[in-house]
């Protein structure tokens, strides 16, 4: 592996988790093409991003920062899975599911920042 990133757990955790949000935002309404199937899908994008930026071999306090980005734009995408449940774009039972995923991952997120 060439880059620090590729050897991240909570790097393929995201990924994973940022092709399930694409595929779901894909099933939203049309009107929500330019508002949350969007905003949620650069959200669940911006976790992987930044955790490969991050990671780059700068300092601990970059690689800090970050991850705490990281962890914002995925307690976003939570914030946008409970729109989607609201707006019945969404059934309870894949909400649950990508909640308790996205719970643990930013967890992880957490966890490896205070190590650092």
């Amino acid at each position: 592996m060439a880059f620090r990133f590729e050897e991240l757990k909570i790097w393929h955790i995201s990924m994973d988790l940022s092709n399930d949000i694409d595929l779901l935002a894909r099933t939203f309404p049309v009107e929500e093409k330019f508002s949350l199937s969007t905003q949620i899908k650069r959200a669940a994008d911006s976790v992987v991003l930044n955790i490969a930026e991050g990671s780059t071999g700068q300092t601990k306090a970059v690689f800090k920062n970050f991850l705490s980005i990281a962890l914002r734009s995925a307690i976003e995408v939570v914030a946008a899975l409970f729109l989607a449940r609201k707006r019945l774009y969404i059934q309870e039972e894949k909400f649950r599911l990508l909640y308790n995923e996205y719970d643990i991952l930013c967890k992880m997120v957490t966890k490896l920042r205070s190590s650092i």
